[in-house]
């Protein structure tokens, strides 16, 4: 077993665990006590999260080297408050895991230096204030598109709850520490699927979006991936080519895996705030309401500001 720590006084800005993985961008970790997503406020804790990674290269640097050499079993958790000058990440993996963290955390993001550039205004400040320490993710990007084309009317404990199905029923086990882990499903391996099996997971009318999706990448007509070669509307316009994916679930894929940080996914509680708080930057259409809010959270960092207003309004009655 490889172990480390990463001493959160080195990383810019704070960190939050908690909120960075429960707070709904994505559903690809696990909580070791079976607890994700139980709570409606998930911020502070020090909770054991586990996740099964694939050998990817990050889709902004397609020269590099892959992230982990082999499928990497990733445990860790937050020791001390984003307040707390030592603390740190532990983490426990059948390989070196501190590059393949920092890529899926955002830990080379300089946090203060991005809100900065966030517009001074109370709703924001408010947000940022109550989940002090949350980053953006970095999800592989086909099992981040698998699962928000999962996403729609559904809530984030059943988008979880699919992918942990997914990846149980038909991804490769990895052994770990004497445990049995599961990757999520290759392309190939969900493409081989029919459409009454991934019903019978509970993805309803997804499932034949899913195969279909899964189908085009592993016949090779196209990746989410390749999205990173364009700029960020054409990009989200090449996504929308997959079964079952619009533009909002386009910019989920965008924001949380390929590192379009001026994406603005517009959800319920995006939608929410536009008609209380920013009511001009309603537009009538997804395009021009999209670039309205995109410029009054800030432009190139305006997704962050999103994923901050929205899990804010989303547990702001609790």
């Amino acid at each position: 077993m490889e172990t480390g720590v990463v001493p959160l006084a080195a990383v810019d800005g704070a960190f939050d665990l908690q909120a960075t993985v429960e707070s709904g961008q994505t559903y690809l970790w696990d909580r070791a006590d079976d607890g994700m997503y139980d709570q409606p406020i998930a911020h502070g804790g020090d909770h054991w999260y586990e996740t099964v990674v694939r050998p990817f290269t990050p889709p902004r640097d397609p020269d590099a080297a892959p992230l982990v050499p082999e499928p990497a079993v990733v445990r860790v958790r937050q020791v001390g408050d984003a307040d707390d000058p030592d603390a740190r990440l532990e983490w426990e993996s059948n390989v070196d895991a501190e590059r393949l963290l920092t890529h899926l955390l955002r830990l080379d993001d300089d946090l203060d230096a991005i809100l900065d550039d966030t517009p001074d205004v109370s709703l924001l400040a408010d947000a940022y204030d109550r989940f002090r320490g949350m980053r953006l993710v970095r999800d592989p990007p086909f099992a981040c598109l698998v699962s928000f084309i999962c996403s729609a009317q559904m809530r984030v404990s059943r988008i979880h709850g699919m992918q942990m199905r997914l990846a149980e029923s038909f991804g490769d086990p990895v052994a770990f520490d004497g445990e049995t882990y599961h990757a999520f499903p290759t392309p190939e391996q969900l493409a081989a699927r029919t459409e009454s099996e991934l019903r019978d997971l509970s993805l309803g009318y997804r499932a034949p979006y899913v195969q279909r999706t899964a189908e085009l990448v592993a016949d090779g007509e196209a990746h989410p991936a390749a999205a990173t070669d364009r700029e960020y509307e054409a990009a989200r316009e090449y996504l929308t080519r997959f079964v079952g994916v619009g533009d909002k679930v386009a910019d989920c894929v965008l924001l949380f895996s390929l590192g379009f940080l001026e994406a603005v996914p517009l959800d319920t509680w995006i939608q929410t705030a536009i008609g209380d708080y920013f009511p001009d930057c309603e537009q009538g259409n997804y395009t021009d309401t999209s670039r309205a809010i995109r410029e009054q959270f800030g432009g190139a960092v305006a997704g962050y500001a999103q994923t901050y207003v929205f899990y804010y309004l989303r547990t702001r009655s609790e």
